[in-house]
């Protein structure tokens, strides 16, 4: 339980938040400092304790080549967290975890 309360600390930040939900669309690609302090706007200072503290949750990991550092989700720890929070979801019945689909009414035009 400590390491899903200690991944959930470091999402609990937008910013953080925000450069997870990006490694995540980028997949094992991942991305490099550079590329995360122009999306985000980030003084790389700034940029750089928010992946210290996103690596220290075990979310990301860094992987050094020669001058550069490729940042890219763990997608196990995720897996992980997301297994943790829906464990025994609904009592164990899955039938229950599906969200009722609703279609919208169409508005009718005159």
């Amino acid at each position: 339980m400590s390491a899903a309360v200690t991944a959930l600390a470091a999402l609990a930040n937008p910013s953080r938040l925000g450069i997870f939900r990006h490694l995540v669309e980028l997949g094992p690609e991942g991305a490099c400092p550079g590329d995360l302090v122009q999306k985000f706007d980030l003084p790389g200072a700034t940029l750089s304790f928010h992946l210290k503290n996103l690596a220290q949750a075990g979310l990301i990991e860094a992987e050094r080549s020669s001058r550069n550092i490729l940042y890219r989700a763990n997608f196990q720890e995720m897996q992980g967290l997301v297994d943790f929070l829906t464990r025994n979801c609904c009592g164990g019945d899955p039938g229950k975890c599906a969200p009722e689909v609703r279609v919208p009414a169409r508005k009718r035009t005159a």
